[in-house]
Formats: structure tokens, C-alpha cells, sequence
């Protein structure tokens, strides 16, 4: 943009000296540095915090989906890739020794309570003890919890979907034996109930960013296309200024200006809905200083979205 305002200028002096309407001497002659300086101090640097630009990246959640119970996987309906709402079925785990293990704890959970409402009856009747009846009901609550646990399980043997999104690279088939530990996820599933869009900042040019200020953003997954949005909040903290619970005394390492996440929301839901994770672009930020050079950031940010048609990276 800089070399577009020179080059300007230079059309225009050009056409000055020309026509003779000024004199191309040693001041004519030095203006275009002069005029370069003056762009660069007055309009390019500035431009830096208060119309702050930076790579863009389209960021879902991902649920590594581990059953809560073990067993022989008897159904895998979902599709890969394919839309799917919160409450569907994943795949389905073999139920018959939860239903047998439910079917005998329920028989033995009707035998307590008959035994309880009997002894209860010979106690009003002053021919039973006070110590049964509460023997009695221990039995039936104790196998009442545990018909609620075996039920629990029986239900876990069907799979659902714990939001709206999409399960990815699925290879999970019938037949497949899984179990229910932490490190054996079975299958990855995509939310897209919440789609988050975070874009890079440099530290300084972050400062007078805030929430509520307006963004543009085109993205490579949509050439010449420019959306607009707000800025949802900044986030106060990155990796390398994170502390962790070691074992060890400090490592001092090299220490670089890692960018802010500035984490944005645009107004487009339909096309933020569209955007596959991933989706990477461009975006710019208009700050409350420094308000001229919100017009040439924007022209930026245009020839930014008209390259996309050409440029891959």
C-alpha cells in the first residue's frame, strides 16, 4: 500500500513538472523520500495498533468419545462427516450381560421388598422385631442402588452424540471389542455448537485492543469475500507464560514475543456454520485510536481477500 501511495505521488509529479506547474528542482527532487517518511511515520507505523491485522484460524472442540462400559460394538449407524444432532446414536454395545445383570438384581431387589413389607407386618402386629424391619430395608436400598447402577450401564450401552457436530475419521466397525479406559477413545467427534475463530496479534500492536470492537475478516475458504464481526474477548494468557507443577527449579529458555489470541465472532452465523475447522485467513481489527488508518487498512484487507483467489498460503 505504501509503494501504491508512492508510486502515486510520483504519477502526479510527474505531471507537475511536466506541464511546468512547479520547477523540478533539488526540493522537487527529494520529495519522494520526504513523502515516504511522512507516510510511514504518520500513517503506516501507527496503523500497527490502531488497526491491528493478523492470521486467522476456524477452531472446533474435539470429544475423544470413550463408552462408559466394555463390550462387543453390535451397531455402527453414524456416517463419517455426516451432520448429526445432540442425543443421536454413535454405535451400539452388546447389552445382553447388563440386561441379565439388571434382570437378576431386580428379582433379588422384589424378594427384599417382600421380605420388608412381611416383617414390617409382624412388627405392627407386635409378633416381629424393630431390628428386622431395619435389616430388612437396608437389604432393599442397598439393591436398589445397585439396580440403579446395573441400569446405568445398560443404558451406556447406547451411544449418543453429546452435542451437534460430526464424528471424523471414524474406523470403528462391528464387530470391535472397546472398553471403557480414558486412553482408548474409540472415535473422534467434532462439536459445532460453538465454533470459536481466534486471530494472531502481534504483542505490539495489542494493546488498546478490547471487546465489542469491530473486525473484518476474509478467509481462504471464501475468496473476495469480507465479513464482518466483533471482537468476543482477548485471552490473557498463552503457553509460554504458563506455569506448571514440576518437580524441577526453573529452566530459563529463550524468551520470544509470542502473538496474543484475540478471539472474534462474526455476524455471518450461516457462513461461520459453513467453515470447516481449520479454515485459516486474514483479519483486522479497528481500534478506538487512531482512526485514519482504519480507511487504508481496510483497502489492505480487500486486496488480501482478492489474493486468495491466487495465493495458497
Amino acid at each position: 500500500m505504501a509503494v501504491a501511495i508512492l508510486n502515486i505521488y510520483l504519477v502526479l509529479l510527474f505531471l507537475l513538472v511536466h506541464f511546468g506547474v512547479v520547477r523540478f528542482n533539488l526540493f522537487w527532487k527529494a520529495s519522494p523520500f520526504i513523502v515516504m517518511a511522512i507516510v510511514l511515520i504518520c500513517l503506516f507505523i501507527p496503523m500497527g495498533w490502531g488497526a491491528p491485522q493478523g492470521s486467522a484460524l476456524v477452531v472446533r472442540n474435539a470429544v475423544s468419545i470413550v463408552p462408559d462400559v466394555a463390550g462387543e460394538v453390535t451397531d455402527v449407524p453414524v456416517v463419517a462427516n455426516a451432520p448429526l444432532k445432540s442425543g443421536d446414536v454413535l454405535f451400539k454395545i452388546d447389552p445382553t450381560p447388563y440386561a441379565a445383570q439388571v434382570k437378576a438384581i431386580d428379582a433379588q431387589f422384589k424378594l427384599a421388598r417382600t421380605r420388608l413389607g412381611q416383617m414390617t407386618q409382624l412388627f405392627e402386629r407386635d409378633a416381629g422385631r424393630g431390628f428386622d424391619v431395619e435389616q430388612r430395608q437396608s437389604e432393599a436400598d442397598q439393591l436398589s442402588g445397585q439396580l440403579e447402577a446395573a441400569q446405568w450401564n445398560l443404558d451406556k450401552t447406547i451411544v449418543r452424540a453429546p452435542s451437534d457436530g460430526y464424528v471424523t475419521n471414524l474406523a470403528l466397525r462391528k464387530g470391535a471389542r472397546v472398553a471403557n479406559l480414558p486412553l482408548s477413545p474409540v472415535m473422534a467427534f467434532i462439536d459445532t455448537s460453538n465454533t470459536i475463530i481466534g486471530v494472531e496479534i502481534n504483542q505490539i500492536d495489542a494493546r488498546y485492543v478490547a471487546p465489542g470492537q469491530e473486525v473484518e475478516a476474509t478467509f481462504k475458504f471464501a475468496p473476495g469475500q469480507i465479513y464482518s464481526g466483533k471482537v468476543e474477548s482477548v485471552l490473557q494468557a498463552i503457553a509460554t507464560g504458563q506455569a506448571q507443577t514440576s518437580g524441577i527449579a526453573v529452566a530459563p529458555r529463550a524468551i520470544e514475543a509470542a502473538p496474543f489470541v484475540v478471539r472474534v465472532k462474526l455476524d455471518d452465523a450461516a457462513f461461520v456454520n459453513r467453515l470447516p475447522a481449520g479454515s485459516a485467513g486474514t483479519a483486522a481489527i479497528y481500534t478506538d485510536h487512531v482512526k485514519p488508518t482504519h480507511i487504508v487498512r481496510r483497502v489492505i484487507l480487500r486486496q488480501v481477500a482478492i489474493l486468495n483467489y491466487v495465493n495458497p498460503f
